[in-house]
């Protein structure tokens, strides 16, 4: 160990802010360092490197910060060295917990000098005693596991991007109307001023001097979620299986997870609503979870690319459902929308999803690579929310089933064995079942009796291939009684 190295605070805004102790230092360094040039005092010490290009290289702040700290220590091997960071070094400066941790190591011997910090400017455009109020400051990227719990007040310092600010959207379960954005203080191009928080990464031009005071949070921040949301940038960043991913190569995966997501649902749905099975009820959260890392990870290439977010996905899905539910959500200025049923609720659903989307026809929208007895199912109740449909209930749907059956007899085409299979989903909607899961369910049951056939049929030492039908009517009807 040769040199020492002693760390400075450029305070929250120019020169005239930087203590005496701090210029004195700056003037007797022969060797300094900047951890960012960007800051309004950093002219201060003239010509003298910073770390900006470890920023526009590295992966993570993580990773940042810990090569900062890293080449520090280096450099106090040929001697003393000075260390300049924003603000104060003991006020949210990562750098300098690494390096106070490395000294604890005995790696590098420091000094810190205290610094005027943003907090004092903060505390002043906020005509508020920070003990009295009870604030507690946050980093803006850990806000939602450091706020965790927390009911407010808040000051949120490094909201430096829109997406931070995105992020901490997301957080909060219940969050205020407003919030109070600090930007620039002590500059002569300081703002202070108060924005709605469903506006707060829209309206606000973030930069690497903002913050944000919430003066009360209604309900603690929803930590599980975006620790989730920290946990896929994380994978995304440092896993080689995830760096690979896009969203065309995680289709195939989106459709594994929805179909072992369906298969926990239909075991579940065996059970009544009421009725407790732990192991089933833990497979389904466990397929559910599966499920929604899917939709964290294209949200994540989103945000990669500046396109959204997972908070747009779930904004954007809340305001459509507040929009599709009248009923419930009473438009302003408008009149209550009654919905006496379900059926109405969806014709209500349907007419104002086609004005949202502007569609000329009930068809548009319909994906066209929907499985094809939801596909069918999905243009019969377009149809019929459109008010092409017929009266008369299943009866309507028995004839057309038997006309359809006929018409096959005539022309055992494919085409006539589909619209045989068309009119088959119209007994399901119309007799209100799932036709997808009917023929899922029926599809099982042939399996479960058919291995009821092979092992009777081997006790029997009877070879199906070539048992007449006597013994293949025989079988079926036991493995019916046995297998229900």
């Amino acid at each position: 160990m040769t040199g020492r190295l002693t760390i400075v605070g450029l305070g929250p805004a120019d020169e005239q802010l930087l203590t005496p102790q701090t210029r004195a230092a700056i003037a007797e360094a022969d060797v300094a360092f900047l951890r960012t040039s960007r800051h309004p005092a950093a002219s201060v010490l003239g010509a003298v490197p910073s770390f900006d290009e470890i920023y526009e290289r590295a992966d993570t702040f993580d990773a940042v910060y810990q090569e900062i700290a890293e080449r520090l220590i280096e450099a106090t091997s040929t001697g003393d060295v000075l260390y300049a960071v924003p603000g104060s070094p003991l006020v949210l400066e990562r750098t300098v917990e690494l390096l106070r941790a490395a000294a604890a190591d005995g790696l590098v011997a420091i000094d810190i000098l205290p610094a005027m910090s943003f907090l004092d400017t903060a505390w002043a455009a906020l005509r508020i005693d920070p003990v009295e109020a009870g604030v507690r400051l946050v980093d803006g990227h850990r806000f939602a596991v450091a706020a965790a719990g927390q009911t407010g007040p808040l000051l949120v310092a490094h909201c430096h991007a829109a997406h931070v600010l995105s992020d901490i959207k997301l957080a909060v379960e219940e969050p205020p109307e407003s919030v109070v954005v600090l930007q620039r203080l002590g500059l002569g191009s300081e703002a202070v001023f108060e924005v709605a928080w469903s506006d707060l990464d829209r309206d606000v031009d973030a930069d690497h001097l903002t913050s944000i005071y919430i003066p009360e949070m209604a309900a603690p921040v929803a930590a599980e979620f975006a620790r989730f949301d920290e946990l896929v940038r994380v994978l995304r960043e440092q896993c080689p299986w995830d760096q690979e991913q896009t969203h065309a190569s995680l289709r195939r995966h989106l459709l594994e997870e929805t179909h072992e997501t369906i298969e926990a649902l239909d075991a579940r749905a065996a059970l009544s609503d009421d009725e407790l099975d732990a192991d089933l009820d833990a497979h389904l959260a466990e397929e559910l979870g599966d499920l929604l890392y899917q939709i964290f990870f294209h949200a994540r290439l989103g945000a990669e690319r500046g396109s959204f977010t997972v908070a747009d996905v779930a904004r954007g899905c809340h305001d459509k459902l507040v929009f599709r539910h009248p009923h419930v959500f009473p438009p302003k200025g408008g009149d209550p929308v009654d919905a006496e049923d379900a059926a109405a609720v969806l014709r209500t659903w349907e007419q104002l999803k086609a004005q949202e989307k502007s569609r000329d026809s009930a068809m548009d929208g319909i994906p066209p690579s929907l499985p094809s007895l939801m596909l069918a199912l999905k243009i019969q109740k377009r149809a019929a929310s459109a008010g092409f449909d017929w009266d008369g209930g299943p009866e309507v749907a028995y004839a057309d089933v038997e006309s359809e059956l006929a018409e096959v007899r005539d022309d055992p085409s494919e085409h006539e064995v589909g619209d045989l299979l068309f009119a088959a989903v119209q007994v399901a909607r119309r007799l209100d079942h799932d036709p997808e899961s009917a023929l899922r369910g029926a599809a099982q049951r042939f399996a479960r009796r058919f291995r009821v056939v092979e092992a009777a049929a081997d006790d029997k030492g009877i070879d199906l291939s070539c048992a007449d039908e006597a013994e293949l009517t025989s079988l079926w009807a036991a493995a019916k009684r046995v297998a229900g």
